[in-house]
């Protein structure tokens, strides 16, 4: 049931990130999605969900297949991997992340592009487009959270960060 749901909601992603755009920039949409993923699944669940995404977005993109593949599944990964490993989650290190897996993100993409086929717009209009959908993407950080982001202390390992060493209890 679970994955009817993804499906439907990758479905709606991506109807609605072709038919709005801003400054003639469309949304990048899917890498909310790959996001929620990792922090949601952690690592392995989001590298492989976020690498479906983008598949299927190379699939429906007209293009070669693998620059959204190997994109979306690194933000797959490397959501999980910053909030299990580094950092506890906070709304404003919820917009940091999206806002920085974005970029990264669009910039695999268009490199991908580029080394792999021809440049697909020039490095100034990349790095605007680029810019313009980090900043769309950045506000969705501060409602997308792990699971255990209400209640820190249940952390896998916040409390590794937290104490450094067990407290002997008597």
């Amino acid at each position: 049931m679970i994955y009817l749901l993804w499906a439907a909601i990758t479905f709606l992603t991506f109807i609605i990130q072709g038919s709005v755009s801003l400054f003639d920039v469309t949304p990048n949409l899917t890498v909310v999605l790959a996001y929620y993923a990792g922090i949601r699944k952690k690592e392995f669940k989001g590298m492989f969900f976020g690498s479906l995404i983008g598949i299927v977005e190379d699939s429906l993109s007209g293009t070669f297949l693998g620059p959204n593949l190997l994109s979306k599944g690194l933000v797959g990964y490397l959501s999980s991997f910053v909030y299990s490993r580094f950092f506890i989650w906070t709304p404003l290190l919820g917009i940091i992340s999206i806002f920085v897996l974005t970029s990264i993100d669009s910039t695999v993409v268009f490199i991908s592009r580029s080394f792999f086929d021809k440049i697909p717009v020039s490095t100034g209009s990349a790095a605007f487009i680029i810019a313009i959908q980090s900043l769309l993407n950045a506000p969705l950080g501060i409602f997308l959270k792990p699971k255990d982001a209400s209640n820190p202390s249940q952390s896998q390992y916040c409390s590794a960060r937290i104490l450094p060493y067990k407290i002997k209890q008597d």
